[in-house]
């Protein structure tokens, strides 16, 4: 009779020890499709920061070329007053 206790309390010893096994292989799993995410989501990051940088190069390029044009526009309607003056006076 012992001999059946003893029998049957090492198969549930193994059915847990393959079972934490099992569980160990899960969990390595996990951490290498996470580093795998992690990975992939750097390398976006790093896609999307190059984006935004050219983005903002070509929004500020814009804004310069906008800035320019209104100068010289300011220009044009300054030199229309001063010739209005002058004619004025006239």
């Amino acid at each position: 009779m012992m001999m059946y206790v003893l029998i049957c309390l090492s198969l549930s010893l193994a059915g847990v020890a393959g079972l934490q096994f099992f569980y160990m292989v899960y969990l390595d799993k996990l951490d290498k499709d996470k580093k795998r995410r992690i990975y992939e989501l750097e390398k976006r990051c790093q896609s999307l920061s190059r984006r935004l940088q050219n983005a903002e190069s070509q929004v500020a390029e814009r804004d310069e070329f906008i800035n320019s044009i209104y100068e010289e526009l300011d220009e044009d309607e300054k030199e229309e007053e001063i010739w209005a003056d002058v004619i004025e006076e006239r």
